[in-house]
């Protein structure tokens, strides 16, 4: 059985956003779509379900297509179907919400308990599309962006656009990486060059995708401008996250915090395996 790919809804145009670019996505992967509402107790819903249903329906691509209706408190009814989902999609905010930049708390919570990758549908039309023909990751020093880059060339395949891969230094590239014997020099200074955190991280993936033009971009920046300025010209914006070391859930950090709230286009959180 292949797995879907699930979009929660709640009746606000944010959630029909989402609904109309998971259509798509499910459409570039062969996977199903499955709309998810939660309600409280007693609270009708077949109507949201119509209406998205119908939204989901006017898009050009044809895809299989369910839906249902759960009771419960609504991070934990879509933490719970992400255990078996191709990935969770999710509006940018829900009713009620700010109708500025910040992701309500629903979506805070499934993008750091998830056990699949979390979609949050940002920004404009012409961002939701495929317009600018870019997927965007972010790769750190280490392991962390494993997955997350995996998942970015399989995007950039599926789409066939080009790969960025932004690598974010918050030290000149100019300095040493191994501090001299008996110096000390800062943590970042003693860190990998850029090159090699690149090469290691788009090694194996690159030779799986083959036909994937990938850019790479070194800067010299704090990482949450570094990816929000590559964003701006992307369809997708693409970060890890690691386990919490003795909790339940992801760590986010305060850069994955920050492109949440404020990514000019669609961003996807991926968990670390």
């Amino acid at each position: 059985m292949v797995i879907p790919l699930v979009v929660g809804i709640d009746g606000s145009e944010s959630s029909l956003e989402a609904v109309d670019w998971a259509v798509g996505e499910a459409a570039r992967h062969t996977v199903p779509l499955h709309l998810v509402h939660a309600a409280e107790p007693g609270h009708e819903a077949s109507d949201l379900i119509a209406v998205a249903s119908a939204r989901a329906g006017t898009g050009t691509a044809a895809v299989r297509l369910s839906s249902e209706v759960l009771y419960g408190d609504a991070a934990l009814a879509l933490i719970g179907k992400g255990r078996n989902a191709f990935a969770l999609v999710l509006g940018s905010r829900g009713l009620g919400g700010l109708t500025g930049l910040l992701l309500g708390s629903v979506g805070l919570a499934v993008a750091a308990r998830a056990d699949c990758p979390v979609v949050v549908v940002r920004g404009s039309a012409e961002h939701r599309g495929v317009r600018f023909g870019s997927v965007v990751v972010g790769v750190e020093d280490g392991e962390g962006s494993d997955t997350a880059v995996e998942f970015a060339f399989r995007e950039a395949h599926v789409r066939r656009c080009e790969l960025v891969a932004v690598h974010a230094r918050s030290t000149p590239a100019s300095a040493p990486s191994e501090p001299p014997p008996g110096s000390w020099y800062p943590r970042e200074a003693r860190r990998r060059p850029p090159a090699q955190v690149l090469d290691d991280a788009l090694r194996g993936p690159a030779e799986q995708y083959r036909n994937t033009t990938v850019r790479r971009r070194v800067v010299e920046v704090p990482a949450r401008q570094a990816l929000l300025e590559a964003a701006s010209g992307a369809d997708l914006l693409v970060v890890g996250a690691g386990k919490r070391h003795g909790h339940f859930g992801l760590q986010l950090g305060l850069i994955n915090h920050a492109v949440l709230h404020h990514a000019p286009c669609p961003i996807v959180v991926v968990p670390r395996k």
